[in-house]
């Protein structure tokens, strides 16, 4: 339980509050602050997670969000988070975590024993295996399904808190480091509302973990002094633990915030944004560059200073740059004397250790290159080469710094080209160039290529003036002072002198990404079989795929891939960075829509009269809409509703095994669907078709918006009339269809389907927005806002007449397709005079809140009329019968006009939205399947759902299929079933087979007409 490599306190924790945890099922204890990698660290628990394909032991190789080995899941087993960087779990008492990809632990995985057949197993040789024998492949791939993928999915919800906000802010500052914070300081004195965003608890960045002191303070208390001044200012808002891990266009960024309850994802919306995102520790590559012992110096660094936490007792620092002695002083005044140090430079620089650094003591070695590291869980010696001296040095710790990588991710996000980013020699990285401007962007600090503090802290003091021109001033911002510190360059500037070159050595265990076990002979390999664009190489070999995104492997790999080629690394390029920066959970981005909450099911303002009164409910798109009422003797006001059996059974034998049983009795859902279907046929019936879209348009220029949008001209349409609207795509196919409604001079209501009205509402105001922003329309969606009641049947009118008995209802006062504003209960309401069944049918719209009220007076006066409620399948029934046509069966997608036949609307000149497509060859083919009725020839056989037309029965034979039934059916006038469907060319009356083979259906059926009822529409003018 002791913390052994625990040497003092931290800035970063509180020695006061101890907390206790468990890894891999062994309790460990940390202090209040700790993060899991910092604590497994203390504890000196090497082993901590498994690479992916090799399954070789890695350890805690950085401090950040670059960590590339120590993915562990958190949490208990079913509700755990996989794939979390031990260096960003932040601990509190009782945390459980446990390492990944390894069985039955990570320090004993049998995983391991592919090392013993790592040959076979170079880069993209899964594109090469398993093809041999082809009967073995099941076994094959359920292998490879099981090796596949990082971590373990959880298996149940995770019980945190996930919430979405949106902020809006005059300037936004990516990363709260030295440039972070004088950018913001200067942009807040400006007058602007000033948003910091940064992914560590503690703000600082790299100047937490150094020496120098600014003001007179040291380093860790200056920042907490302006953290302190910054979150006083009303116009500044600090977001701790938060990574910006997307930009966007239109100045938009996403953000995650995550605390030990859950996550918060945050819209950001930002005029201008400064980047101050700091710069990212390269590895060196040799031999065994991945045992566990091998970490990165600025990260060994983190831990000394922000954790009181030494990862090893006898550290060797290898370097190619001036950091590695930073690393080298902060592990002596920690008391912990580094056993050498290696530069690989040809020449220790000027500023190597002297009596003042306290690393006198300290053997420094120059030109060296490592040869081989030696130990499997844990690092024992090195051998390495120097002036042509072959040496060999104990250690347990190896502090390697390759230099430093500017991160650019969300600079580059935005499209990373020559313009923007240049490759640096003295960085061994690309860097902005001095001349990148972008209107809403501005690099500060290390990520745009700037070195030492000083100029770091004027780095970000200019951008933040600069995000604010425009704005008044208050007052300018002075630099604090900076005594001269030991060395040029402090960790804050982490170049000064220029990075050496990064050598590569020699052995087959080079690793330049260590999370997916890619070497350096797997990029020579791609580079052998032809690949020569970094994409391609990145791709065979998944260089840089990991959960890192190649923070520490991608500069390497690509500077590789140059020198194999004999090519400038510019020449090269780099592989495209892609939100988001770091891993977001899908937790984080389904937010509280989860569950029950996954589609936000409504439901009409009549919904629990429907379900009082028997109805059986089905989903349509979002809403829950009746299917069908049971059958049942209801009473209403003191009134019977009139109810009728179905006649002869044996006409239905196979819709009623098919359909299965409507309610408690013996009725089915075929047999409830035709009396309610009859019901409106002989007498009335009402239906709730509030789900329907509807969306209101309004503008001097609506009508010319409209007659774009439909292919028939609905803009022209009379004052309070209503119009057929046919809607087409881009491509020519038919999207959706409705009415339109000129309710005013320049205010027109449309109807659209209920599973396309949110797509509709995107389609108008994309065209709105984008490809006509010179009309003026304001377009407005109002389904929830009305309640709407379908009345239908040859007795409508009656109703109507009773419920709103000062209005003149009559055929000649209120035609076909007319519109009428009236009153209901002294509140609005809205009579349309349209039908989808092919009766007499009238459509009342009134407010949500009126909505019962209006449904429970129509039955009320229809009650001794014999009306009754129904539901989609009789309205689907009853459809079909008049050839009616609905989107997702009849349209779906593929059909055009002509298809469906609706090609005389193309008259006119009208050119809308998809009308030029109509012309292309393809779309006018004779050819093409046209829409079409079928009646069973057999008079009982029910035609199956989307069964395919053939010409003789089948028989298993395959045969070319001449179309396929879109909607199936069931005529209650002529007792047949009927259908509608897409077939070639074929006459009426010849007889086609609608084979089902899932289902074994093959039913004879005669083509026909596609109105089964009242083909010149006398019933729904009446």
């Amino acid at each position: 339980m002791t913390q052994k490599f625990r040497i003092g306190n931290g800035h970063s924790i509180d020695v006061r509050q101890p907390i206790r945890f468990r890894f891999d099922g062994v309790e460990y204890s940390a202090w209040q602050g700790d993060t899991l990698a910092s604590a497994l660290l203390a504890n000196g628990v090497d082993v901590v997670a498994r690479s992916f394909k090799y399954h070789r032991p890695r350890g805690i190789f950085s401090a950040g969000v670059e960590e590339p080995n120590a993915l562990v899941e958190v949490g208990e087993k079913g509700r755990h988070h996989p794939n979390l960087r031990a260096t960003e779990v932040l601990l509190h008492d009782g945390l459980e975590a446990r390492g990944q990809n390894a069985w039955p632990s990570v320090r004993w995985d049998i995983g391991s024993m592919a090392q013993l057949v790592a040959p076979l197993l170079g880069a993209g040789f899964y594109y090469k295996t398993f093809m041999r024998p082809a009967w073995a492949w099941p076994w094959y791939e359920t292998a490879i399904r099981r090796a596949a993928g990082l971590g373990r999915a959880p298996s149940h919800p995770d019980g945190g808190r996930h919430d979405k906000r949106r902020l809006f802010c005059d300037v936004l500052v990516v990363g709260a480091g030295p440039a972070g914070l004088m950018a913001a300081l200067a942009a807040a004195n400006g007058g602007a509302r000033v948003l910091i965003a940064d992914e560590r608890d503690t703000p600082g960045g790299l100047l937490l973990d150094d020496s120098v002191t600014l003001d007179g303070m040291p380093c860790h208390a200056w920042v907490e002094y302006m953290v302190t001044r910054l979150e006083t200012m009303a116009n500044v808002r600090l977001l701790r633990r938060t990574t910006v891990h997307g930009r966007y266009r239109h100045h938009r960024y996403q953000l995650l915030q995550r605390d030990e309850q859950g996550t918060l994802l945050i819209a950001v919306n930002a005029r201008h944004t400064i980047m101050a995102t700091g710069a990212i520790e390269r590895p060196l590559m040799f031999p065994n560059n991945d045992v566990p012992g091998v970490m990165l110096s600025g990260a060994v660094r983190r831990y000394l200073r922000g954790y009181g936490v030494v990862p090893g007792l006898r550290p060797v620092i290898l370097t190619n740059n001036d950091s590695g002695y930073a690393c080298a002083q902060a592990l002596c005044e920690a008391g912990i004397t580094p056993v050498a140090i290696l530069d690989q430079r040809e020449e220790v620089p000027s500023h190597s250790p002297g009596p003042m650094d306290g690393l006198a003591e300290v053997s420094c070695l120059a030109g060296v290159r490592i040869k081989a590291v030696h130990g499997r869980k844990r690092i024992k010696r090195i051998s390495l080469e120097s002036a042509g001296v072959e040496r060999h040095i104990d250690c347990d710790l190896l502090c390697v710094s390759g230099g430093w990588t500017p991160t650019l991710h969300l600079l580059a996000q935005g499209g990373l080209d020559n313009q923007r980013v240049v490759f640096s020699d003295d960085w061994g990285a690309f860097v902005p160039v001095e001349s990148m401007s972008l209107p809403d962007l501005t690099p500060a600090g290390s990520c745009a290529g700037v070195a030492g503090l000083v100029d770091i802290l004027l780095s970000g003091r200019e951008a933040g003036i600069r995000a604010v021109q425009g704005l008044e001033s208050k007052s300018a911002v002075r630099l604090p002072a900076i005594p001269c510190p030991v060395f040029a360059c402090t960790e804050t500037s982490p170049l000064v002198s220029g990075v050496g070159s990064n050598e590569v050595g020699e052995g087959a265990s080079t690793f330049v990404d260590l999370q997916h076990d890619v070497q350096v002979k797997d990029l020579e390999l791609a580079l052998r079989e032809g690949y020569r664009s970094i994409e391609h190489v990145k791709r065979y070999t998944t260089l840089g795929m990991g959960t890192d995104q190649g923070r520490t492997s991608n500069i390497n790999g690509m500077s590789i891939v140059a020198q194999r080629l004999s090519r400038p690394v510019e020449e090269v390029g780099t592989t495209t960075f892609r939100p988001p920066f770091s891993p977001v959970p899908l937790g984080s981005l389904a937010g509280r829509e989860s569950g029950e909450r996954l589609d936000a099911t409504r439901y009409s303002p009549m919904h629990d009269w429907h379900q009082q009164h028997g109805a059986v409910f089905m989903p349509s798109s979002l809403w829950v809409r009746p299917q069908y009422y049971r059958l049942q003797e209801q009473c209403l006001h003191g009134r019977r509703l009139q109810v009728e059996r179905q006649p002869d059974r044996s006409r239905l034998n196979q819709h009623q095994t098919a359909a299965g049983r409507a309610g408690e009795g013996t009725e089915t859902l075929h047999e409830a669907a035709c009396r309610e279907a009859r019901n409106v046929r002989e007498r009335v019936g009402i239906a709730d078709v509030s789900t329907l879209g509807k969306i209101e348009l309004q503008g001097p220029d609506v009508a010319e918006f409209l007659d774009r949008i439909y292919l028939n001209n609905p803009g022209k349409a009379p004052l309070h009339k209503a119009r057929y609207g046919l809607m087409l795509r881009e491509d020519g196919r038919v999207f959706d269809d409705g009415t339109v409604v000129r309710i005013a001079d320049q205010r027109f209501l449309i109807s659209t389907t209920t599973v396309n009205a949110g797509a509709v509402l995107a389609h108008l105001e994309f065209h709105q927005q984008m490809v006509w922003p010179e009309l003026k329309v304001m377009i407005e969606p109002v389904t929830e806002q009305w309640a709407v009641v379908a009345l239908a049947g040859p007795r409508s009118r009656e109703v109507l007449a009773r419920t709103f008995p000062d209005d003149d209802v009559s055929n000649e006062a209120f035609p076909f397709l007319a519109y009428r504003e009236t009153t209901f209960d002294a509140g609005p309401a809205r009579l349309f005079r349209i039908s989808f069944s092919g009766e007499l049918a009238y459509e009342v719209a009134v407010p949500a809140d009126n909505g019962l009220a209006l449904w429970q007076r129509l039955l009320e006066q229809g009650a001794d009329l014999g009306i009754a409620p129904y539901g989609l399948e009789a309205m689907d029934y009853l459809r079909i019968e008049k050839g009616h046509l609905i989107v997702g069966a009849d349209i779906d997608g593929r059909v055009t006009p002509m298809d469906i036949g609706m090609g005389g609307m193309l008259r006119g000149e009208n050119d809308c939205v998809g009308r030029r497509s109509l012309a292309l060859p393809a779309l006018s083919d004779r050819s093409r399947q046209r829409l079409s009725g079928f009646r069973s020839c057999d008079g009982h056989s029910a035609i199956p759902a989307g069964a395919q037309l053939l010409l003789r029965p089948w028989s298993g034979e395959p045969q070319r299929s001449l179309g396929r039934i879109t909607s199936p059916g069931y005529s209650v006038m002529q007792e047949d079933p009927i259908a509608l469907g897409l077939v070639e060319p074929v006459e009426k009356g010849a007889t086609l087979y609608a084979v089902a083979p899932l289902t074994d259906q093959c039913v004879q059926v005669e083509v026909t007409d596609t109105v089964f009822h009242d083909p010149k529409g006398e019933r729904l003018r009446a």
